[in-house]
């Protein structure tokens, strides 16, 4: 094939030297994959020159250096600003080919210069022990995307577009990846970027028909399918295809340059006329072999155009003589004596190709981290609850905090640079005072009339974010914060799980790039789960599941942290300390129904410093005179748990008042692992003063008990922790039981308490007939009544009367 569309061609413009730019990127991604000396043939090619372990990917590179070296073209005629994503990750090889053709490398690098010796260097680094890996990563200048995982390389370039007029985030696709889920949700970003506003993203499509061991549906399908499924989606595609450079080479420099007239133009109508509905922005579809320019046939078999060439197209260089001159032929095709100088500098006129300072795409401002502007947060005095009677006042948890964020958007709206990211869930998770500073964003026009939107608060102008998909909410807030700008991501518990990985990954990312100097510190990933686990009672057993706890806590300690603040008050001074935060996924739990409010602002900054706390008021520890040692600790992790616990202890002590009780409150989870095993962990004279040596810890926890345990692992006598926590119990039943279901009730707990006391206290007899009494008269109350008990519905913590 030749070419397969007619799109706009660079006329009466030589491509002679484009073409030897990408012949050294291409020179150099197999250099990379293959060779551990030699790097520019100086001599021939001998098995001692090539590596003993061969990996990396060869298929995607020669594309991504294609589209790499016609951006540089576009940004030398433009002086654009652009920001590079290659969602083909393997293609590592190919994107630090570019970095270091263009100079960033060895400036951030200095030992891998711009010589034999610096490409040396560069060659035996790659997939080898010391060096880096194939994948862009946080190393990889220019990167905020490694797509190791695949799926989010589209969803970071919006993110990243977002409040940041003026960039280009040009996004290259693998038709691989777009077979994924979330790349498949990505393509709705026309409906919420506003041209107006934000950035652009250009999408890349690269179909080069092949996955790792097979075909790719999109790189089956016609032209015109693909260009509709764009289309659909509210772009405006065009397809370059074919296989020989000097007409790919045209018709792509014709397709930047009419992307980038376009971009222009829908912003400065949209300035200029103002926003009436998503923009058409350009999309383009690049078909080309897989592995182009790699070799042809190996063994007998075809490799270029094939899966074949996805990985090491010569896999057995070192012992096969066929393979090593198969090897240097290829290498030999780019003719390096043309590309490179003595010095093993590339030519002049070949580096003037590359654009300049941060003009290069892996010098990009945007990519380096680092925030706009600080995030100021107002004053949390405003939004205080006012806990007194303690225990007695009932409030939504989440509402203040919904103010709080409020305030954020008025403040930041000359200087947007906060949002909100959520599925359809912000009045649910009781956030909406944020819709008193701004609206839901969306740029679709209104099917039922102007009004109706605007009553609903939906606006092209709007800055919260939803979309009914977890993976673009963290998606987009990713991008947001990796390009320096602060945000939340609000969601249900349990369906925080489907962009679990997705925290996975971003934390891979901030640990390894917390390694790296040059790397400014980025704003945290900060993760608001609500709906939880204990208080879905009428949603059912699905939408029950803590697990993002269990996933966040198996991460690294340099990078994670997780609070369960058990008011409103801790719950504000806890955002606060978030969105201060750089370089973390914070991870937050609290649910968004009416709960008992505790502690005063100042207690609540007190307890959230200290991370977890005795709180002597809700004990007897001071009335049972000085010296007295606990019979029990009742502790507690999380509202729910707080709540039942505070029960259980009161119970404990009216009923029986000889019994000392300690009541220990937990609010950062990562104060009770060794301090060796997260930096936040309490030192081992701390953790006795609150649990005491070695008595006995009942512990109501708001996730799988198991992860409690993994966390008190290496603590003296951890089996003296008994932990109650949810278990997979549930069902459309009453609040309280929720608790009951899961034995985390405060008839369980004070049970628990009675059974591990270890010694005789008069009346527990009585206290235990009493509670199997009540969880038996609970069960029947709620079939007969569909509510909970009065004595549970209403009751409200008071001090215990002596």
């Amino acid at each position: 094939m030749e070419t397969a569309t007619d799109v706009p061609e660079a006329a009466g413009e030589d491509f002679e030297l484009l073409d030897r730019y990408w012949s050294a990127a291409n020179y150099l991604t197999v250099a990379q994959i293959y060779l551990q000396e030699n790097p520019l043939l100086r001599e021939p090619l001998l098995p001692r020159h090539i590596k003993p372990r061969l990996l990396g990917h060869w298929g995607t590179s020669p594309g991504l250096s294609l589209v790499y070296a016609h951006l540089n073209r576009l940004i030398r005629r433009t002086s654009a600003d652009v920001l590079f994503v290659a969602g083909p990750g393997h293609g590592g090889p190919a994107v630090v080919a570019n970095v270091y053709l263009e100079g960033t490398y060895s400036e951030i690098y200095p030992k891998v210069g711009m010589d034999v010796p610096g490409l040396l260097r560069l060659v035996r680094q790659f997939s080898t022990p010391g060096g880096i890996s194939s994948h862009v990563g946080p190393a990889t200048p220019g990167s905020i995307h490694e797509g190791g995982e695949l799926g989010y390389s589209l969803m970071h370039a919006t993110g990243a577009a977002m409040d940041n007029p003026g960039l280009i985030v040009a996004c290259v696709i693998g038709d691989g990846e777009a077979e994924t889920g979330p790349l498949e949700g990505s393509w709705k970003a026309p409906s919420f970027l506003n041209p107006a506003r934000d950035g652009a993203v250009l999408p890349i499509l690269h179909l080069n028909g092949h996955k790792i061991s097979g075909p790719t549906v999109l790189g089956g399908r016609s032209d015109e399918d693909v260009e509709a499924l764009l289309r659909a989606h509210g772009w405006d595609p065009v397809t370059v295809s074919g296989d020989d450079p000097r007409l790919v080479h045209r018709e792509l420099a014709g397709a930047m340059d009419a992307a980038y007239a376009s971009i222009r133009e829908l912003q400065s109508l949209a300035l200029t006329h103002g926003v009436h509905g998503p923009a058409r922005w350009p999309a383009i579809i690049l078909r080309t072999p897989k592995g182009w320019t790699g070799p042809a046939m190996v063994d007998g078999l075809p490799v270029e155009g094939t899966f074949r060439s996805h990985q090491v197209p010569l896999a057995n260089v070192r012992d096969n003589p066929e393979h090593l001159g198969q090897l240097e032929a290829w290498m030999r095709s780019y003719r390096p004596e043309t590309l490179f100088d003595s010095t093993g500098r590339l030519l002049p006129e070949l580096a003037a190709l590359a654009p300049e300072g941060s003009l290069r795409m892996s010098a990009a401002r945007a990519s380096r981290g680092g925030a706009s502007t600080a995030l100021e947060i107002p004053d949390l005095d405003q939004y205080a609850v006012p806990p007194a009677p303690r225990g007695s006042i009932i409030h939504e948890t989440t509402k203040p905090l919904g103010e709080l964020l409020r305030d954020i958007y008025t403040a930041t709206a000359t200087n947007p640079r906060f949002r909100l990211f959520c599925p359809d869930e912000t009045n649910s998770n009781r956030l909406g005072a944020v819709f008193q500073a701004t609206d839901r964003c969306l740029l679709e026009p209104a099917r039922d009339g102007e009004h109706s939107l605007a009553e609903d608060h939906v606006s092209a102008a709007g800055r919260v974010m939803e979309v009914l998909s977890e993976h673009l909410c963290q998606g987009w807030l990713e991008g947001y914060l990796l390009t320096g700008r602060h945000g939340l991501f609000a969601s249900y518990e349990a369906f925080a799980m489907v962009s679990a990985s997705m925290t996975i990954q971003h934390a891979k990312w901030l640990q390894h790039a917390r390694e790296l100097e040059w790397r400014a510190p980025v704003p945290s990933l900060n993760i608001l789960l609500t709906s939880t686990c204990w208080r879905n009672d009428h949603n059912g057993f699905s939408h029950q599941g803590p697990g993002l706890i269990d996933t966040v806590l198996s991460l690294s300690g340099t990078v994670t942290r997780v609070y369960l603040p058990p008011d409103a008050n801790t719950l504000l001074v806890t955002a606060e300390h978030i969105l201060r935060s750089k370089d973390y996924v914070n991870l937050v739990v609290v649910d968004k129904q009416p709960h008992p409010q505790y502690l005063t602002l100042e207690e609540a900054r007190r307890h959230a410093a200290a991370g977890a706390s005795v709180w002597s008021w809700a004990g007897n520890e001071e009335s049972a005179g000085t010296g007295a040692r606990p019979d029990v600790v009742m502790a507690c992790a999380g509202d729910i748990p707080t709540e039942e616990t505070l029960a259980a202890a009161w119970l404990l002590q009216q009923h029986l008042p000889e019994l000392v009780v300690r009541v220990v409150n937990v609010i950062d989870v990562m104060v009770l692992p060794p301090r060796d095993t997260h930096p936040h962990g309490l030192s081992d004279e701390k953790f006795e003063e609150l649990f005491t040596a070695d008595g006995e810890v009942i512990m109501a926890w708001h996730g799988y008990a198991r992860a409690l345990h993994q966390l008190l692992h290496g603590r003296p006598r951890p089996e003296r922790f008994h932990v109650r926590g949810y278990n997979e119990h549930g069902t459309t039943t009453t609040p309280f039981d929720m608790v009951v279901l899961n034995r985390m009730s405060r008839y369980h707990l004070a049970l628990e308490a009675l059974r591990r006391v270890r010694r005789q206290v008069p009346g527990a007899d009585e206290l235990v007939d009493f509670c199997l009494r009540q969880l038996d008269a609970h069960t029947r109350y709620i079939r007969e009544h569909f509510e909970d008990l009065p004595e549970i519905r209403d009751w409200v913590w008071t001090p215990c009367l002596p």
